[in-house]
């Protein structure tokens, strides 16, 4: 009962804010297409309820570059002014608004790491997977890039409520 009544209020969320930020949809994408040309989405398999593989999609953040042996240039190289608004903003993260109309993902629950990175879960990091990932979670509201990953799993798992206090200066503790 529950997860039907959270998934018509991610539907509804997303067709209501969907015509609302239409314009700027049109926006980023115009900005993405002209600064880093095509494509203008990103698309990645990521591990979604279970475990199961799905795609997200995103706006793109990143130039394809690549070094003399063929393998591609640190994130760093790569991202563009216009990626590192665009993620700063999580303006990047507006198609996947199409994941949580398709049901593979809710506007709230823990972010989708790599598929990779599945093997590597200790029992409780991988109750993340209990639950539908989400565009925004527990771990991105309570400090985001600012806390380290024990506590983001420990958020994403649900394992204890956050402990971070914000000071003021930019910092949690």
């Amino acid at each position: 009962m529950r997860a039907g009544i959270k998934r018509l209020i991610d539907i509804a969320t997303v067709f209501f804010g969907a015509v609302i930020l239409s314009p700027l949809f049109l926006l980023v994408a115009l900005m993405v297409r002209f600064s880093l040309g095509s494509p203008v989405l990103f698309c990645q398999v990521r591990p979604g309820l279970d475990g199961k593989p799905f795609t997200i999609y995103k706006f793109r953040t990143m130039k394809d570059l690549w070094d003399a042996e063929g393998k591609p240039l640190s994130d760093e190289e790569r991202l563009t002014g216009v990626g590192r608004f665009l993620r700063a903003t999580s303006l990047d993260e507006l198609p996947g608004l199409w994941n949580v109309l398709k049901g593979e993902m809710s506007l709230v629950g823990p972010r989708p790491l790599l598929m990779e990175y599945l093997e590597r879960y200790t029992p409780e990091q991988a109750r993340r997977h209990e639950v539908k990932p989400g565009i925004t979670g527990w771990a991105q509201v309570n400090g985001r890039n600012a806390i380290d990953w024990e506590e983001k799993f420990a958020l994403d798992a649900g394992q204890r409520q956050s402990r971070l206090k914000y000071n003021g200066d930019k910092e949690f503790r």
